[in-house]
């Protein structure tokens, strides 16, 4: 088993994405997860990349992503006693809103279409 811990030593938070997948999970100052895979081969298991947006940085919000290299990409999100932690776990109720309204956003073209095409048709 592959195993490796993302910690979060910012004062504020950190968006840990598990790629390629595209989730995430929120870590508050202090916080660790282990990302654990049933990978055993010789490869790396994981690797990571950061990035930074202004945006977010000026929300104190920083952003890891870890990247699944080998193994099956559904790996296992774990705090240090062990608990699951799913996709969205501690997300700000505020970035949850704009994230529902970005996508509502971006379907509303698709769903107008629709609409159309059952009134033509």
């Amino acid at each position: 088993m592959a195993v490796m811990e993302v910690r979060n030593d910012s004062k504020g938070w950190l968006v840990m994405w598990l790629e390629p997948l595209g989730e995430d999970r929120w870590l508050r100052p202090d916080e660790t997860f282990r990302v654990r895979s049933d990978y055993n081969g010789d490869e790396l298991a994981f690797s990571i990349t950061f990035w930074v947006d202004d945006n977010d940085r000026s929300a104190g919000i920083e952003n890891v992503a870890v990247w699944i290299e080998n193994g099956d990409c559904y790996a296992e999100v774990v705090d240090t006693a062990g608990n699951l932690i799913e996709c969205g776990h501690q997300r700000p109720a505020e970035v949850d809103r704009r994230w529902q309204a970005a996508r509502d956003e971006a379907q509303r073209p698709a769903a107008e279409q629709r609409a159309g095409e059952r009134a033509a048709g």
